[in-house]
């Protein structure tokens, strides 16, 4: 399952891309992040591995995050793995006019058990809105220092 989901984020890219690249930024956008452990590789570059563990009430995840291609001020290419799934990420920042910033994140989500071939198929609003959350939560904390950790 492919799908685009962008967002404008009212600051200069450099802001966007220094707090995007910000390990210890994740736990102010990315709701049910318990915690996260280095791999290999150094942090932000190529080939980096990166553990990442949520809690979603009674459900906990380990996703591996791997960074695929790193250009930044452009672009940021990651491929999150985890049981029954795996989510290639590409991510593109433009410039725009008024010194904003458009993110557009290109997701293929791809099951690697049927379980989760059948919640792509048969629930894919799911996949898509906790992206778009995802990066609003972002766009929130960049913008205006709003962490999601003051709400939970």
């Amino acid at each position: 399952m492919q799908y685009v989901t962008e967002i404008l984020i009212n600051k200069p890219i450099s802001e966007v891309i220094k707090n995007l690249s910000s390990i210890d930024n994740l736990k102010h956008w990315q709701a049910g992040l318990t915690s996260t452990s280095h791999i290999s590789g150094t942090p932000n570059e190529l080939g980096a591995k990166l553990k990442l563990n949520y809690n979603f009430g009674n459900r906990k995840m380990e996703i591996i995050e791997t960074i695929t291609k790193q250009n930044f001020p452009n672009e940021f290419h990651l491929t999150y793995s985890g049981k029954g799934v795996r989510n290639i990420q590409e991510n593109y920042f433009k410039i725009t006019d008024n010194n904003s910033t458009k993110w557009i994140s290109v997701n293929d989500y791809q099951p690697t058990k049927l379980k989760m071939s059948m919640m792509l198929l048969l629930m894919p609003r799911i996949f898509k809105k906790q992206t778009k959350t995802y990066m609003t939560n972002f766009k929130n904390f960049v913008e205006n220092g709003t962490s999601i950790q003051n709400y939970n």
